[in-house]
């Protein structure tokens, strides 16, 4: 026996630890396509601005040049976790730059202005559910409003530039939610990257749920709390106080975004309860489904019942009117319906990438429906996306009316989350073969220009010169100078009647009330009436006593038609053959009527101030 024989056997040391290349190489590789495309995009928001070049090109290229390394590095096999979580962590910072480098620096798209004005007032006032002149539920729903305002107030930041912060932090949590909802339910990191990044090319991803808006923060907020609920119905307790709580952030927020909670919670608890009958699942995931969800819903109806209760009247024209029109539509006349890309600048691949999106959405649902088939999957979450994602086509049919377009716009962020859960599978299995992998790649940028294509106009999209009735090109100098002109001599929070292009800048920047219509107060009447011929004397007198001061011409409508074909409001009875519906000398009768005085003149628009004591008892 040696003596080194009765020694303990020492271990070797472990090799020093090696750099990890991969992760440099891909953070280099990344962050020279972000820089490359981040400045592609500034280049096609110039070319669109100067009209100039080939602004959908530059933007696609921009766009693409960092997309599809990052979808490579985040589903191929030798990504590590954290590697593939900074990856989606980046993507979903860098999807936020179109609409970033779009308005960097105030309100622009219709709703930014109600929602960055009710954040404003918030912040100068202090005080929750004030009624919002633009967008009238708004105030309703304050989630989003003072979390921005409490963000400008903690750190000094402008109201803009706090909210950029959330919408950012919001935009990459969405990302982040869906993975961690797809591994969650199918326990494939690769999987649940696939998951995220067909989420993402849903039609509002790039710009809609980018927008100062409340669905921008909500739509966060709904996946989440299905994440919660996921989880809790796994028997983790805990998981169901934090669906509650998200839940009622979510309403706090957002109406539709509640309400598509609601529903989806509702398939949910559905397929779990038969799959439980079954005995497929343990029946305590039923119970907990049933009782999370039916607390959820409670909290929903309570909200809208007695904080927000004019929400079903502010909803019910929209869903009325697209029946109606899908009724027409099927009728004989085949009136109702509207023509997709009408008059569009779109280029003809984006409008037929817009067409072919749709029909490989269906392909990848059928295959996944039947994948999900044959593997005999009993897991109620998979099951529940599957029949969300379905919703997505008949939605197709609200796309071809004018009043449920937007509808089925909105409808998408939710039911393509069921796609993406489902169809992500399908997607992971066909990476196995060496020739399908660029395949996809070009077919995830078909799918990314189609939908977006058809969620998003392209004035919405590019800047470009003033154009009359369009909201993203409302804010010309004349209109915002007339709007400074009245804040600045006659105060804020005034009653006023404006158009809705005006109103859009007189009751954000300008800090006043506009009305701009309804049928139930058709201040348009106002407008449309002849020269010489009297205004309505109850409308004058719901005037009076409501207080209204001023009235906001814009002589733009006796010359041009709008780009968006709305006067006033949606439901205005006014004619949209494409023509002027105004003329002249119904603007500018105001010049002589004895209830009107001329306070402001700048060529296009002219402001007066009412005074209804010279109608003596006819305005009563």
């Amino acid at each position: 026996m040696t003596l080194t024989s009765a020694q303990p056997a020492r271990t070797a040391a472990p090799p020093p630890a090696r750099p990890d290349r991969a992760g440099w190489w891909c953070a280099g590789t990344l962050t020279v396509a972000a820089t490359a495309g981040a400045a592609l995009l500034v280049a096609a928001n110039r070319a669109a601005e100067w009209q100039r070049g080939s602004p959908f090109g530059l933007f696609w290229a921009g766009l693409l040049i960092f997309t599809l390394p990052a979808v490579w590095l985040a589903v191929r096999r030798a990504s590590s976790p954290r590697l593939r979580l900074a990856v989606l962590v980046g993507y979903g910072g860098f999807t936020y730059l179109p609409k970033l480098l779009r308005n960097p620096s105030g309100p622009l798209y219709h709703d930014e202005f109600a929602h960055w004005r009710q954040s404003r007032e918030i912040l100068l006032d202090g005080r929750l559910f004030e009624p919002n002149p633009i967008v009238r539920v708004i105030g309703d729903f304050p989630g989003l409003h003072s979390m921005v305002a409490s963000i400008a107030t903690l750190t000094g930041l402008t109201v803009w530039h706090a909210a950029l912060l959330v919408l950012i932090v919001a935009h990459v949590l969405v990302v982040l939610g869906v993975l961690a909802l797809a591994e969650a339910l199918w326990a494939d990191p690769r999987i649940a990257a696939v998951a995220a990044i067909i989420y993402s090319l849903n039609s509002s991803f790039l710009f809609f749920d980018t927008q100062f808006g409340y669905e921008s923060l909500a739509i966060a907020l709904y996946v989440w709390t299905l994440v919660a609920l996921q989880r809790a119905m796994r028997r983790h307790v805990g998981w169901s106080v934090v669906t509650l709580v998200l839940a009622a952030a979510c309403i706090a927020t957002h109406h539709l975004t509640a309400l598509g909670l609601i529903a989806t919670m509702a398939i949910i608890c559905v397929v779990t309860t038969i799959q439980a009958v079954r005995h497929r699942v343990p029946a305590a995931a039923a119970w907990i489904a049933w009782s999370a969800s039916g607390a959820a819903a409670a909290l929903v109806t309570a909200w809208l019942c007695w904080v927000a209760p004019r929400t079903t009247g502010y909803l019910d024209p929209y869903l009325g009117r697209a029946i109606d029109q899908i009724a027409g539509m099927a009728g004989d006349g085949g009136s109702g319906g509207r023509t997709l890309f009408s008059q569009s600048i779109a280029p003809w691949w984006e409008r037929a990438a817009a067409f072919v999106a749709p029909a490989v959405a269906g392909v990848a649902m059928l295959v996944a429906a039947i994948g999900l088939r044959r593997r005999a999957t009993t897991d109620p979450v998979a099951i529940a996306m599957l029949i969300l994602g379905a919703a997505y086509f008949p939605a197709a049919l609200l796309i071809l009316t004018p009043s449920g377009a937007e509808g089925a716009r909105r409808s998408w962020a939710f039911s393509y989350l069921g796609i993406a859960l489902v169809v992500a599978p399908v997607i992971v299995s066909l990476l196995k073969h060496p020739v399908a992998k660029a395949a996809l790649l070009g077919l995830c940028a078909v799918m990314m220009v189609g939908n977006t294509a058809a969620g998003m106009n392209p004035s919405y999209r590019f800047p470009g010169p003033p154009v009359f009735g369009s909201d993203t090109r409302a804010a010309t100098p004349e209109v915002l100078a007339a709007a400074s002109w009245l804040r600045a001599t006659q105060g804020r929070g005034l009653r006023i009647l404006a158009d809705r292009y005006s109103g859009l800048i007189f009751g954000s920047y300008g800090g006043q009330n506009p009305a701009t219509g309804s049928v139930t107060f058709p201040t348009y009447d106002v407008y449309l009436a002849q020269p010489g011929r009297p205004v309505p004397p109850a409308l004058l007198g719901q005037l009076r006593s409501w207080d209204f001061g001023y009235l906001v011409v814009d002589r733009r409508m006796a010359r041009e038609v709008p780009e968006i074909q709305i006067y006033f409001e949606t439901n205005e009875p006014i004619r949209h053959d494409g023509r002027p519906a105004f003329t002249l000398a119904q603007l500018t009768k105001f010049d002589g009527t004895p209830w009107t005085i001329k306070i402001y003149d700048s060529g296009d628009i002219a402001i007066y101030r009412f005074d209804f004591s010279s109608l003596g008892l006819a305005a009563k």
